[in-house]
């Protein structure tokens, strides 16, 4: 068993765990949300994030902009 310590994760995924502590739902909800939503503009999916599920702006960015590279949009 490897004793070597995890690099810290880097990009939008650095913000996950303040995610999930700050709104309560794993960040797995919280993508699954924004893959499903039938909006496609990343300025849409933010605004979508803040008003219908009090994110902020911040961390709706975040997730947005994981859930685009993902999809090669980014």
């Amino acid at each position: 068993m490897s004793t070597a310590p995890v690099p810290p994760a880097k990009g939008p995924a650095s913000y996950f765990p303040a995610i999930e502590r700050t709104y309560g739902r794993p960040v797995a909800e919280w993508l699954g949300l924004v893959r499903a939503s039938p909006l496609t503009r990343h300025g849409e999916l933010v605004t979508w994030l803040k008003t219908a599920h009090g994110m902020g702006q911040g961390h709706a960015n975040v997730m947005v902009a994981y859930v685009r590279r993902e999809k090669g949009e980014a």
